[in-house]
């Protein structure tokens, strides 16, 4: 090992004592560098380098979900400081990453990349947001429960029209047309999705869409909208909430469920960014609620972020239970394997920190007649 090496390893280990964790260690959330490239790549690039380093190979980690549970409650991206940053902070105030001609390109990156691999790694319905595990023992029975309960916050009642914005391969509308009888119209930016959703929901009446939400212009009883929020992007939260106003009835409901944050930043992070959801940024209390100015009247905010982490370590189960199968069919490698597992075990890392929150948010156009009842 170099003088150079030795020092850069140095610097790496200190850098990760502050969060109890060893290079070389023997506890479960400690990492085993297999590469000494490691050291210069992690406090050259942060993140980037941190989750590329791991699809090469380059260090490993018994228990990746401790690791990053350590790593965010310290904050430690706050101790190594990554060129580029303040360009891609310039880039997100002058660029709407989340443009119009923009939109499919997480579709085609994230959700068009195989339903077979979804249908492996997630519960029957293919629900593919945080589950709810209030009373729930297992994935499905937490994924029904979010459903029912979602259902419930928007006293659904039959016959009503419901427009679901970012409705995946249709779980909610098949629920709510089958459960309540209600008209469910379900808009997504994914190839994939509509073909599997519409086939899912056949004979029901559901209609889903290769549709972005900004073409949206007709009227409905309830709006839901589960996870697609993380795509909108802060340049385009007030036109998202002005689509909703436009289509929803003045006595409606319009549930919004999705991941947010503490604070207001228009940047994500870097490997999340190139790897796995292309634009994406997660919102704040904050501009979620600006958003919403003069356009809604919030009526419930309601966190169970904690639910993510049991959810998302249902899924790392799934999908190494099922590898075999998912290779298979897409002819996926080691790398994907290992790319699939950082993320679904870092955003685990993620939520168990309480860095990361789930919220469900419910809003009406001008209150709520006898005032809104929370359900929970």
């Amino acid at each position: 090992m170099t003088s150079k090496t030795s020092r850069l390893r140095q610097t790496t280990k200190n850098i990760f004592a502050t969060a109890d964790i060893c290079v070389d260690g023997a506890r479960p959330w400690d990492i085993q560098v297999h590469d000494d490239r490691f050291y210069q790549r992690v406090l050259a690039q942060g993140s980037l380098g941190l989750g590329e380093s791991y699809m090469n190979g380059w260090w490993d980690c018994e228990k990746l979900d401790e690791f990053f549970y350590r790593v965010l409650k310290a904050d430690l991206h706050k101790k190594v400081k990554v060129k580029g940053v303040l360009l891609d902070v310039l880039k997100a105030k002058a660029i709407n990453m989340q443009s119009k001609s923009r939109a499919f390109e997480v579709g085609e990156k994230h959700y068009d990349i195989g339903n077979n691999l979804y249908q492996h790694m997630l519960d029957e319905r293919m629900v593919y947001t945080c589950g709810y595990w209030k009373d729930a023992n297992n994935l499905n029975e937490a994924q029904e429960s979010k459903l029912e309960l979602t259902c419930k916050k928007l006293n659904l009642k039959p016959g009503m029209k419901v427009l679901d914005i970012g409705c995946g391969w249709g779980s909610f509308a098949k629920y709510a047309a089958e459960r309540y009888r209600s008209r469910v119209v379900g808009v997504t930016i994914s190839k994939e999705q509509v073909e599997l959703g519409n086939a899912l929901c056949t004979g029901l009446p559901v209609e889903i869409r290769l549709q972005d939400y900004r073409d949206l212009d007709e009227k409905f009883d309830r709006i839901v909208s589960l996870g697609m929020f993380e795509h909108v992007g802060p340049k385009n939260y007030k036109t998202y909430m002005k689509v909703a106003n436009k289509c929803l009835k003045d006595d409606g409901l319009f549930l919004l469920h999705t991941i947010g944050k503490t604070d207001s930043k228009k940047t994500s992070d870097k490997w999340m960014n190139k790897y796995i959801f292309p634009n994406g940024v997660l919102p704040s209390a904050n501009q979620i609620t600006n958003a919403a100015k003069d356009l809604f009247v919030l009526e419930d905010w309601h966190n169970f972020g904690a639910d993510y982490d049991k959810t998302l370590m249902a899924w790392h189960e799934n999908f190494n239970n099922n590898w075999g199968k998912i290779k298979l069919y897409e002819n996926y490698g080691n790398r994907f394997k290992r790319m699939w597992n950082y993320y679904l075990l870092s955003c685990a890392g993620l939520f168990r920190s309480e860095k990361g929150r789930l919220w469900q948010t419910v809003f009406s156009k001008n209150g709520v007649e006898g005032g809104y009842r929370s359900v929970r």
